[in-house]
């Protein structure tokens, strides 16, 4: 599956079809900044939660970090794990907030 771009995404979330949105960055990080409707798992939690992502193995993913890096190795991470349908933010929160 393509990434996505903030605007893509900010259409989306106006639109109200927004995707689950998973920021993977530090839960201080989280705390100073977040995009609506997201939750926090930090990027070295993630192996440890997915039982609790179980449900969201078919349904459509996008994970952020500040940049994209952390993300991008979380997007990979889920793959090999059986999501069918993970996206990263390109550009992280740092291009959302300027979108």
């Amino acid at each position: 599956m393509n990434d996505i771009t903030s605007a893509e995404l900010k259409e989306r979330q106006a639109a109200g079809t927004a995707p689950v949105i998973i920021d993977v960055r530090e839960t201080w990080e989280n705390a100073e900044s977040r995009i609506e409707g997201s939750q926090n798992i930090p990027l070295g939690e993630l192996p440890g939660k997915l039982e609790d992502l179980e449900e969201l193995k078919d349904r459509e993913v996008v994970v952020h970090c500040k940049a994209g890096g952390r993300s991008a190795s979380a997007k990979a991470f889920l793959i090999q794990q059986g999501f069918q349908n993970v996206r990263n933010l390109l550009g992280g929160i740092q291009d959302y907030q300027q979108a």
